[in-house]
């Protein structure tokens, strides 16, 4: 099953990855790097980082950004769709607000992947210790 998930992730990545590979060049990440968190990639069609929470977070909209996060370790209460409350345009492209009314909430543990398409609100809700999890970012033009 835990192979399947990985499958998953790693084939959707493979997809939103592939488009831009016409004209990119192949980027690695030793396991050092992984280890360490933070961004991997950046570029205008996607973004890889390894991302650590260790508290709740504000409810996020992004117009043109689908996430795709795959946890690796730790657990937390994630919520996803809804009505976005108190939503403020942060920066271009991207909404953050103080609560979602209507969401699905999810438990997320280590191996369990979600996929949030753009436009989506989503919300780590609650994080009793923390949670990691790799995370790529499909960024529509």
């Amino acid at each position: 099953m835990k192979t399947l998930v990985v499958l998953t992730v790693l084939l959707a990545a493979a997809v939103v990855l592939g488009a831009a590979a016409e004209t990119a060049v192949a980027t690695y990440a030793d396991h050092d790097k992984v280890a360490k968190g933070g961004s991997l990639v950046a570029n205008p069609d996607y973004t890889v980082s390894v991302l650590k929470r260790t508290a709740a977070g504000q409810v996020e909209v992004h117009d043109k950004e689908t996430d795709i996060f795959y946890v690796t370790d730790g657990e937390a209460t994630f919520v996803t769709g809804g009505t976005m409350i108190g939503g403020k345009v942060s920066r271009p492209n991207q909404q953050l607000g103080t609560d979602i009314q209507g969401g699905e909430t999810h438990h997320l543990t280590k191996g369990d992947v979600m996929v949030i398409p753009a436009g989506v609100p989503h919300w780590f809700k609650a994080v009793p210790q923390s949670i990691q999890y790799f995370t790529v970012k499909s960024i529509k033009p």
